[in-house]
């Protein structure tokens, strides 16, 4: 009896086995989940009932599921790694998905492939890109195509982080590889390029879906990422209303894409700025779900999050931008600074000034541009509250920075509006010093110009003579340096402004006297120009064809009004208004109050009564509110009464 039933037994798991694969191969892992169950009832040792199992689950994403039975019966799943690393990827869990792989020494292609995906999910872009290129060179069969779009995704990621790469091949057959191009494209600043790709990309994308009976939705769906990055790209080009246009037909779509729809709602808002609120926030609210942590990567996230302070910053919700900032800085410190600079302003356009200053005091930048940068955006808001002479103390206190062009220029330009001219000019002669001593290269000469042309309308002709020789120095056929210089010697030196002058090109033609005597009144100490008219012959051409235009325009003849006598004297009176003529007879005004003269049909005594033109000037001045006669309540409500009965009488 005994091999009897172990007989039976195997020819039951036998059958049971036929089954699973049948319905392995038709994809019912349903069915097959129940009878790979079976055979672990009749035999629970089985590995390859239990690989299968594991296998079923997998297909029908039943993730967390199948990873716990591989860590409930590790005997049985001691070589499911891939199985094993496969769950924790897809649920998420990418540090201990890459250490399961790490467990195998021999790593297969499945499990490369794997580690090449796990490797982009956390960021890990350079070991990503040389494992791709291994499988791409190792491998050959039909996904290839897959292959070379993950590594053109690769590519662009390294492309944002200005991470070069020896990715020569630029294949764009499928719209999957002719989209990731076109991604390249846009991270290297190539927006028309990146265009056309797009638009390619478009037409092989409708095509390839055609071929592969997807109805029009659903091409409308796939497009949606096409079409949203090249909005972007419109974007970029500063064409904001095709970009608008694209965004909004896209998110009216059913897309499936979560991260699809936060990059559009967060460039929507973008757009949007201070304008629009209302529909800010509700793209902003999509666009910072917690189902998206995990979708985008890192860098669109943080911008996504610096994005949301601002709007709240403009929907003047200051509270929230501030607890925004804070947590921009301490998650991402790569933000940091921008995330500190919105905190500012957020405190400066809720009043606490010196907070915001303050702020700005306390970071620590970590390299020179962001010094440079914090401490302007401290003399900006300075100078917002009109604190003109702290912010010239901090333009100052820039080191080397403050002697840089567009920073003395600020320095004068706010020194002349306090009206301390000296210190300006100290301003100047420190920088001219400064820039003889370090020989500072570059092209300085709209500085030095401008510094001789100051001191010279102050009068330190020496100080401008120094500064138009520092100018003569980068460009020695400066022909207008040479002759400002002279006249600044001119004051001082005039042996060598006359060996400048000899320097002068020579003029081939002869100056008028009128030019002359134009060129001698000019004020050359503080280098004002004088426009000089030159009198006209009293006969000129131009007087002649004045006198021809007066003899073509002849006078045309008055026209005068019908049946006019021209022996009649006119009315002297034609010229005013009809009421103001003496014959005009005045029309009654009905505006005018009349005299209440009593009912129709009242008798004499009756009218004297409700004449109130007779009545005495001693009985109104005896009533308490003088001349002005105001109705009783009684009298109101007998005038209500008449009313009524009128109108009783009418229906």
């Amino acid at each position: 009896m005994s091999g009897d039933k172990a007989s039976t037994k195997e020819k039951s798991i036998s059958t049971a086995y036929v089954e699973l694969h049948r319905f392995g191969q038709n994809g019912e892992y349903d069915r097959g989940l129940k009878v790979a169950n079976r055979i672990l009832q009749l035999s629970p040792q089985e590995e390859k009932a239990f690989h299968c199992k594991i296998v079923c689950l997998i297909h029908l994403s039943k993730f967390n599921e199948a990873l716990q039975m591989i860590h409930k019966f590790q005997g049985l799943s001691k070589n499911l790694f891939f199985e094993k690393a496969y769950c924790q990827y897809r649920l998420n869990q990418n540090k201990e998905a890459l250490a399961t792989v790490e467990q195998v020494e021999e790593l297969d292609y499945r499990l490369k492939e794997l580690k090449a995906q796990i490797l982009y999910r956390l960021e890990s872009f350079n070991d990503a890109l040389i494992m791709y290129q291994d499988i791409i060179k190792n491998t050959h069969d039909d996904y290839a195509d897959e292959r070379e779009t993950n590594l053109t995704a690769v590519v662009t990621q390294l492309q944002e982080s200005n991470v070069k790469t020896n990715v020569v091949s630029s294949r764009s057959d499928t719209y999957e590889l002719c989209y990731n191009w076109a991604c390249i494209l846009i991270e290297k600043g190539q927006y028309s390029d990146a265009e056309k790709k797009l638009k390619l990309c478009e037409k092989l994308c409708r095509s390839s879906l055609e071929d592969d009976g997807a109805s029009e939705e659903e091409i409308e769906i796939e497009l949606a990422l096409m079409r949203i990055q090249l909005a972007y790209v419109y974007q970029k080009q500063g064409k904001i209303k095709e970009a608008q246009q694209l965004y909004s037909a896209s998110l009216k779509l059913k897309l499936d894409d979560a991260a699809l729809i936060a990059v559009a709602s967060n460039n929507v808002v973008v757009i949007n700025k201070d304008q629009n609120v209302f529909d800010s926030k509700k793209k902003m609210k999509a666009a910072t779900s917690e189902s998206l942590i995990h979708k985008l990567p890192s860098k669109q996230r943080r911008q996504i999050a610096l994005n949301n302070a601002i709007l709240m910053y403009y929907t003047n919700n200051f509270d929230q931008c501030n607890k925004l900032c804070k947590n921009i800085e301490e998650t991402w410190p790569k933000l940091a600074l921008k995330a500190r600079v919105t905190h500012a302003l957020s405190l400066t356009r809720s009043e606490n000034f010196n907070k915001a200053i303050d702020l700005l005091n306390k970071y620590e930048p970590k390299t020179h541009e962001e010094k440079l940068y914090v401490k302007l955006v401290m003399v900006h808001l300075l100078l917002m509250q009109g604190e003109q002479a702290e912010a010239c103390r901090i333009l100052e206190s820039m080191d080397a920075d403050s002697y840089k062009p567009a920073i003395v220029g600020a320095l004068i330009t706010l020194y002349l509006g306090m009206k301390k001219k000296e210190t300006a000019l100290k301003v100047f002669e420190r920088t001219v010093d400064w820039y003889r001593e370090n020989n500072v290269k570059g092209d300085l000469s709209s500085m030095w110009r401008q510094a001789a042309d100051f001191h010279m309308r102050n009068g330190q002709a020496i100080v401008a003579a120094n500064s138009l020789e520092e100018l003569l120095r980068y460009n020695p056929n400066d022909h207008k340096a040479v002759a400002q210089l002279a006249l600044a010697y001119m004051q001082f030196d005039k042996k060598k402004a006359g060996e400048l002058i000899d320097r002068l090109p020579k003029l081939q033609k002869k100056l008028s006297e009128s030019e002359i005597d134009v060129l001698e009144n000019a004020s050359w100490i503080t280098l004002k120009k004088t426009v000089h008219k030159v009198e006209s012959a009293p006969s000129t051409p131009k007087t002649d064809t004045l006198d021809q235009k007066k003899k073509r325009n002849k006078k045309r003849k008055p026209k005068f009004p019908k049946n006019y006598d021209a022996s009649a004297t006119p009315d002297p009176e034609r010229w005013l208004p009809k009421y103001e003529r003496s014959g005009y007879r005045k029309r009654r005004d009905r505006r005018a109050k009349e005299i209440i003269k009593g009912s129709q049909g009242a008798t004499s005594a009756q009218t004297d009564q409700y004449d109130f033109s007779k009545i005495s000037e001693q009985e109104s001045h005896n009533s308490p509110m003088g001349s002005s006669v105001e109705p009783s309540p009684q009298a109101k409500s007998q005038h209500k009464k008449q009313q009524t009965k009128k109108k009783n009488k009418r229906r």
